[in-house]
């Protein structure tokens, strides 16, 4: 645990204004890709179902309108910074998955491949180095300290 804490002050302090644009940009992209898969779910099923997966398990579709909420849900969350951390940790294991899943599977393997890597990499980037200056957690923070140290 104190590992943990240890790594979370390092990235609070090493954190520079520009990586939030890529932070805000990174929750957009995400917040588009689970709007797109939202509209194209007989997509993704027969992506699944041609991997080889049983296609009447209720559990298939489970998971694909999990994956479809947790991509909006929580690239609407990084893109704000709320949770910033702890979002891109729940979306790390579903783009390595995709990563590898997906990609091999798909007609335009080079493309969505590199943009697969270079999303997974920004994702532990932010696990990292948390949200930064330019978000709600920072603004929650600071205003809880103004209120606190006026308290005492």
């Amino acid at each position: 645990m104190k590992t943990i804490f240890k790594i979370e002050s390092w990235g609070d302090a090493h954190h520079p204004k520009a990586f939030d644009i890529f932070r805000m940009a990174l929750g957009l992209y995400l917040v588009i890709k689970g709007s797109i898969f939202l509209m194209k779910g007989s997509d993704i099923r027969d992506l699944v179902i041609n991997a080889g997966i049983s296609s009447s398990s209720p559990k298939i579709d489970l998971i694909i309108n999990a994956i479809i909420y947790i991509h909006i849900c929580g690239g609407a969350l990084i893109l704000m910074g709320v949770f910033t951390r702890f979002t891109a940790l729940i979306q790390i294991p579903i783009v390595f998955t995709a990563l590898f899943f997906v990609n091999i599977l798909s007609p335009y393997f080079h493309t969505e491949l590199w943009i697969s890597i270079v999303v997974l990499v920004m994702l532990v980037v932010f696990v990292i180095t948390g949200s930064g200056p330019w978000s709600i957690d920072y603004l929650i923070r600071t205003s809880s300290d103004n209120k606190l140290t006026k308290m005492l």
